[in-house]
């Protein structure tokens, strides 16, 4: 008997280490839902939406898909002029994708001193989900619709101070699951050294309502969606990943100038209507 009792406290040793290998190694998420439109290529996002006549005048650059900051109290440039329905409509028929950042409550261990007045408060679950339905709510006025990806762009932040990090993982996944709730496919963006490591450390932690797509920044490296080092290569795969290499720099196409930063993408891009 107690021959056997040993073989079975065995047998559930080694089933409950395979079950954490298995929780370590699969992906958050499958490939993206029916519906949902990928792009693989360069992309740009600016401060703010560029008028539609630069994007024509920048339809011989390698870049086709812009991120548009549409929505969210942080944004660096909230009034926007140009972006409405009809420039998303037109920057659609002009050829380029477009990739929705929402910029709302930011950690409140944020780094960027310009962040620091946007801090989420005492409820991070319920200002997520006061915030996911702003996100969606916003979407949707501008024709982005279900199905399509919306951003959350979550400056650095020190994940390790550990009463920090769990507020800010709080508020990312009731964002990230009332985005989804109504359709929508979570992004998430940040640094790649915080955010977005902390997002892979939930992974691996075992955590559900983590975002469906990941923007990491890490500038002045070979752009690549695969080869992140924070990331397992299961993670975010496939077509769940974009990869901000460069930040603040200025080009011209067709005589118009930009400040831009570069973007290689291989993720969902907004469906427009």
């Amino acid at each position: 008997m107690d021959r056997r009792r040993k073989i079975i406290g065995y047998l559930v040793a080694l089933l409950a280490a395979l079950a954490q290998v298995v929780t370590q190694s699969v992906p958050v998420t499958a490939a993206p839902a029916a519906g949902s439109a990928v792009y693989r290529g360069h992309g740009i996002d600016t401060c703010q939406a560029p008028p539609l006549t630069t994007l024509s005048a920048w339809a011989n650059s390698d870049y086709r898909a812009v991120g548009v900051y549409y929505a969210g109290r942080a944004r660096a440039c909230p009034n926007q002029r140009y972006l409405s329905r009809r420039w998303l409509t037109g920057a659609r028929d002009l050829g380029w994708k477009v990739l929705p950042l929402f910029v709302g409550s930011q950690s409140p261990c944020v780094r960027a001193a310009s962040k620091r007045d946007f801090p989420i408060g005492d409820d991070p679950e319920g200002q997520g989900m006061t915030e996911g339905r702003d996100a969606v709510r916003a979407a949707s006025a501008l024709g982005i619709v279900s199905g399509s990806p919306l951003y959350l762009d979550m400056e650095a932040y020190d994940y390790s101070d550990e009463d920090c990090g769990s507020a800010t993982l709080s508020f990312i996944r009731s964002w990230s699951s009332t985005v989804a709730r109504y359709g929508y496919l979570a992004g998430f963006y940040s640094s790649a050294e915080s955010g977005v490591r902390h997002m892979e450390l939930a992974r691996r932690s075992g955590w559900e309502d983590l975002p469906d797509v990941v923007w990491f920044a890490r500038w002045r490296v070979t752009p690549s969606t695969d080869k992140e080092q924070v990331l397992s290569s299961s993670s975010w795969q496939p077509h769940r990943r974009i990869h901000q290499y460069a930040g603040n720099v200025s080009e011209t196409h067709g005589g118009r100038k930009l400040t831009i930063d570069r973007n290689l993408i291989d993720a969902p891009v907004a469906i427009i209507e």
